[in-house]
């Protein structure tokens, strides 16, 4: 385990590379002795050194939620991020790609909290009773500790979990209207098909891994609060994103189609 000295000098490196489009190596090279509540820890400081300057907290995302993805991160659950103001992207935009290091994307479903979901022993009816509506999305992951071999789950959760950006799509659907399990997406950019999942790709079931957030919240003191977004998790592989691309996210089920360009 870390100090909490050099906790605070992991997030401030990692707030400057957010702030500078930059990159810093493996923290789990650099710091063998890393655990899983130091990346946490330090996420807490980026965040607030975030809202130091105005930033604020709007959701979470919810991140390997498939057991390959664990398996090959060294983790057996999945993780979190924060998710900041700024980060919210309005459908259709075009995104200047130097403005990012690494980005991929990715179709989820976003859940907008109505009620206070505090855990321990939340389950999945508590999420549905919570849950004031669903949203289709694109995550936008990004990566301020590089990409490497060996990267691991510790890596990725210092690194606010890879958050990068959201674009929410603008037909909101009731839990109570939907199998929430069944909602499949299909990725197209540039015209062609990239990637297809199902929200059942993500621990199963999306509110398993709601659900999981709220229980993994409630260990700090934490809750899901009203308004909050939460990125359920991939429906199916992230897929790299440069310059000149053009993005759609088609969902099934009534949730409809996401736009977004690169430029």
């Amino acid at each position: 385990m870390l100090t909490d000295k050099i906790r605070k000098e992991i997030a401030a490196n990692i707030f400057q590379c957010i702030q500078e489009k930059s990159q810093t190596s493996l923290l789990t090279t650099a710091y063998p002795d890393i655990e899983i509540v130091d990346s946490y820890r330090i996420q807490d400081y980026v965040v607030a050194s975030f809202k130091q300057i105005g930033a604020r907290v709007k959701g979470y995302k919810i991140g390997l939620t498939s057991k390959a993805v664990q398996q090959l991160v060294g983790s057996t659950e999945p993780n979190f991020g924060r998710l900041l103001d700024h980060m919210f992207t309005p459908e259709e935009s075009e995104l200047a790609r130097s403005n990012w290091l690494t980005p991929v994307v990715e179709s989820e479903l976003a859940f907008v909290i109505k009620h206070r979901l505090s855990g321990p022993g939340i389950n999945i009816a508590d999420v549905i009773r919570a849950t004031d509506f669903v949203l289709p999305a694109i995550e936008i992951a990004d990566f301020r500790v590089a990409r490497a071999p060996g990267m691991d789950a510790r890596d990725i959760t210092a690194d606010m979990g890879a958050a990068g950006g959201v674009v929410l799509g603008g037909n909101p659907v009731s839990l109570y209207d939907i199998d929430i399990r069944s909602v499949g997406s299909n990725l197209v950019i540039n015209g062609e098909e990239r990637a297809r999942g199902a929200a059942s790709e993500v621990l199963g079931n999306p509110l398993t891994a709601v659900a999981w957030l709220a229980n993994k919240l409630g260990e700090s003191g934490a809750a899901l609060e009203p308004g909050d977004v939460v990125l359920s998790g991939a429906m199916h592989s992230a897929q790299p994103v440069e310059s000149g691309d053009h993005i759609i996210a088609r969902f099934d089920n009534g949730l409809g189609d996401i736009k977004l360009g690169f430029n």
